[in-house]
């Protein structure tokens, strides 16, 4: 499908309006961003970066990677090192919106970071001016209208990788139709995960030659180090314990979770839950939340060890999730406990562990990714802390039964890894001209 001449003519008072409602709401969208909270990364004087007043870079034309906050950041990593290993001359930009994938991305060697300008063409302008990008990759679906229009109208390309679009996501941007056709025609290519992400992103009306299906690039995880120190020192304070790990957490779901774990502690008294919450934010809400559920709790941040007395073991620290997931026999993945509010989180980590893996209902954000698992059985999905509770004790009971649905996990892994590749082939030929 091809968008139609009055798409353009509707283009300046779509975005006209689009602008003034962003106005009004950017005070409070930048009072989240700044707001001081435990655990949580500060933006500090960086600030202004926000509003295109970014520092000059050190590479000349650099590869432009947006990825808004953690979780594409991680996402984007084996991107990165790829197009490191391809083009070692290239710099490399990688943008965050949010200070905690600020965060992670300073730990990837060989790139400079930036925030995101704000989506007000003065701003991205601004940015544009300062960093002169070859190519704008952005990660996922992080869309933004004036953004694209300014970048597009600068000569840069624009592509998105690992693109996923729900079906509820779909039918959203069919009520701002005119809104997304201002994002569809100024964007080069899509490369989407799955065959149902690419069929939804051209009945909204994208042309067929602008979609192409990559996988997931989230298969493509970087060998994870086992034997590293974090690990080992994490494992030898379990001291052979049977271990379980909610992993990311959100408000409404550790209450259910530690209700899970009162019932394992019955069967097993000397089981210890690893519990990481999503937002650093967070962190000191749910040790209390912790302590007043009657759970005797160490927290990672302050470096408290684990006893054979502690029953919670709170990892409110950032980047260590793998180490985590490594130290952990059965994964819960959380996200997935609140209805249609997040959509699950991503399996892939502790899959590639070997991990066996359980999953509330709401996984919509993830649904091949998860039925895939599910399929093999290396995912059950449960949701009231009984279900939850009985499929952790059986699995922690039964080394049988966990390491084949472990091995199940990863022979998933392994059959969908290659997107990577896929994607640089891609990308190569804007990065090229």
């Amino acid at each position: 499908m091809y968008t139609s001449l009055s798409t353009f003519e509707k283009g300046p008072t779509v975005r006209f309006l689009y602008t003034f409602l962003l106005l009004i709401a950017a005070p409070f969208l930048l009072f989240g961003l700044y707001r001081a909270k435990d655990g949580k990364p500060k933006v500090g004087k960086r600030w202004v970066e926000h509003f295109g007043y970014t520092p000059a870079i050190k590479g000349k034309n650099p590869i432009w990677i947006h990825a808004v906050s953690v979780g594409e950041v991680i996402a984007a990593k084996p991107v990165i090192q790829a197009l490191q290993k391809r083009y070692p001359d290239e710099a490399i930009l990688v943008t965050t919106t949010t200070a905690t994938g600020a965060e992670i991305a300073a730990k990837i060697e060989g790139i400079e970071h930036r925030y995101m300008p704000i989506d007000f063409g003065f701003a991205v302008k601004g940015f544009l001016k300062r960093t002169h990008p070859n190519v704008m990759l952005i990660m996922e679906t992080e869309l933004w209208p004036n953004t694209l229009v300014t970048v597009k109208k600068a000569g840069i390309p624009v592509v998105v990788m690992n693109a996923r679009l729900s079906e509820s996501s779909k039918r959203g941007y069919q009520r701002v139709k005119p809104l997304f056709n201002i994002l569809s025609v100024n964007i080069d290519h899509i490369l989407c995960q799955f065959d149902d992400d690419a069929r939804r992103f051209i009945e909204l009306g994208v042309r067929e030659e602008k979609v192409s299906v990559s996988g997931s690039v989230k298969f493509d995880l970087p060998d994870f180090d086992t034997h590293a120190p974090a690990v080992i020192d994490l494992k030898n304070q379990l001291t052979n314990r049977p271990v379980w790990i909610a992993a990311s957490t959100h408000p409404g779901e550790d209450s259910i979770l530690l209700d899970a774990h009162k019932s394992v502690l019955e069967s097993l008294p000397n089981a210890l839950m690893i519990l990481v919450p999503r937002h650093p934010e967070r962190f000191g809400d749910v040790a209390n939340l912790v302590s007043s559920s009657g759970f005797t709790l160490a927290r990672r941040s302050v470096g408290q060890s684990i006893i054979p007395e502690t029953q919670v073991y709170l990892g409110d620290t950032m980047g260590e999730m793998m180490n985590l997931f490594e130290a952990s026999d059965v994964t819960f993945m959380a996200g997935s406990l609140i209805g249609d509010k997040v959509g699950g989180h991503n399996l892939l980590e502790p899959a590639s562990l070997s991990k066996p893996l359980v999953t509330g209902p709401s996984y919509y954000n993830f649904q091949v990714i998860a039925e895939q698992l599910i399929d093999v059985g290396a995912c059950t999905v449960k949701e009231s802390p009984v279900e939850i509770a009985a499929q952790i004790v059986s699995l922690l009971n039964n080394n049988e039964q966990r390491e084949k649905a472990g091995k199940a996990a990863l022979s998933v892994m392994e059959k969908n890894r290659g997107a990577v590749s896929k994607t640089l082939d891609t990308v190569s030929q804007w990065i090229e001209r």
